[in-house]
């Protein structure tokens, strides 16, 4: 028997057509549909049931998506500002061997062991954050409840928000110009700038720069996706700025994290060095004594001259 089902592209209503048939709503890979399917629709749902209007609901989305995810943020940024307060020391570390990278690192990496600061503690928080950021990438763009739904200047919340029309098409951008992207790009940018802020001085000029490219590739990229998107990721990166001030000036005293350190740094002194710590010093005096053993290779040959 064949049989053919006309309506709506809705997860829940699909789930119940046929076994599998749900899987025409698609969520993202595995992981990410499991986000979508286990928390963010029943969530989405629950605010469905005393909310009408759509904007109103993905604003409330964010500020509980936001909310469960503070931890993560305030520990991103707990950890940044230990390696801003170090920033002198790695500086001095950089003019005293400059140009010669493995001694730069295998100096900072020293630093960092006699404090017991872990370079890698502020981004593992970020990356928990970036299942989720994906998770909406792909619920907005198939969410039908939002189909023909108005909030502010967008017409449709599954469209993209067209405030100008550009009459000619710019490659990888389109023709027109979506309010809620350029919001996000600007807001993205701005959040970077805070983020470069409390990182550590000395990272490389060029790092910092890729940060503020990165939104304006996004902003090529999502103009002509669902203004629903959009704007849950402009009022998301627009809280993180919130944040991220609040963090700094009534969280973070630089003054205080500086004596935790001075005391972990005098309890850590005879302490041993652990496997993965040892293992990272010998790689990185091996990769020194790789360079310096280049180095006298490539040294020129003194002519000595004879005398008659």
């Amino acid at each position: 028997n064949i049989k053919f089902y006309f309506g709506p592209n809705d997860y829940d209503i699909c789930e119940t057509v046929t076994e599998g048939f749900q899987k025409n709503v698609y969520l993202g890979w595995s992981f990410f549909a499991t986000i979508n399917k286990w928390i963010i629709i029943p969530l989405f749902k629950l605010l469905e049931g005393g909310i009408a209007n759509y904007g109103i609901i993905i604003l409330i989305l964010v500020f509980i998506v936001k909310t469960c995810l503070f931890p993560l943020q305030y520990k991103s940024y707990a950890s940044m500002a230990k390696m801003k307060v170090l920033a002198p020391e790695m500086e001095a570390i950089k003019k005293k061997h400059d140009g010669d990278q493995t001694k730069i690192q295998q100096e900072n990496l020293k630093l960092q062991q006699q404090f017991g600061v872990n370079p890698l503690a502020g981004c593992i928080p970020m990356l928990a954050q970036l299942p989720v950021t994906l998770a909406m990438f792909h619920f907005f763009p198939n969410a039908i409840q939002l189909r023909q739904k108005a909030f502010l200047w967008a017409e449709d919340l599954s469209s993209y928000d067209s405030v100008l029309d550009l009459g000619f098409n710019i490659p990888m951008y389109g023709d027109h110009v979506s309010m809620f992207t350029l919001l996000m790009t600007v807001t993205t940018i701005i959040s970077t700038y805070f983020n470069n802020q409390m990182s550590s001085t000395t990272q490389p000029g060029a790092m910092k720069n890729v940060g503020y490219i990165m939104p304006v590739f996004f902003m090529f990229f999502l103009n002509n996706f669902s203004s629903g998107l959009t704007y849950y990721y402009f009022v998301s990166t627009l809280i993180s700025i919130i944040q991220q001030i609040v963090i700094k000036n009534y969280f973070i005293d630089e003054k205080k994290i500086r004596a935790k350190l001075e005391k972990r740094k005098i309890e850590r002194q005879n302490k041993p060095k652990s496997k993965f710590q040892q293992r990272l010093d010998d790689a990185l005096k091996a990769k020194q004594q790789q360079t310096d053993n280049g180095k006298t290779k490539k040294k020129p040959k003194q002519k000595i001259s004879k005398r008659k």
